[in-house]
């Protein structure tokens, strides 16, 4: 059974569903995880304490929505639209290869009014 989750910006509340991955049971077993936002393009990442070691289906060509871990900065990714390294306008790709654990569900387009910065909380 797929596990769910809440990632918290700005007073906004996103629900997640969390993949039966390493990755995603680790975060899960870890809640609640913070952090401060760093935008790049439209990803909103941030660093967690945890080492999760890519896994064989990691991409970096990636679907709006998309959570992914990038294993070098040990970071937490929400991918919400192109990125700087995008190669088609309306999706995101990641500066590196990132293991994908979850999916933000319905309307996530509030994401583009998060700042660096900003406390990134995610808890069940």
């Amino acid at each position: 059974m797929k596990k769910k989750v809440k990632i918290e910006i700005k007073g906004v509340v996103f629900d997640v569903e969390l993949y039966d991955t390493d990755t995603a049971s680790e975060i899960y077993n870890n809640l609640p995880i913070s952090g401060r936002a760093t935008l790049w393009g439209n990803e909103i990442y941030f660093s967690i304490p945890l080492k999760c070691k890519l896994e064989p289906e990691a991409k970096v060509d990636l679907e709006v929505g998309d959570l992914g871990y990038y294993p070098p900065l040990q970071a937490f990714c929400i991918f919400f639209g192109p990125t700087p390294v995008s190669d088609d306008n309306n999706k995101p790709k990641a500066a590196g290869t990132v293991n994908i654990f979850g999916k933000i569900s319905g309307d996530i387009s509030k994401l583009k009014n998060a700042n660096n910065g900003n406390t990134v909380l995610v808890y069940r």
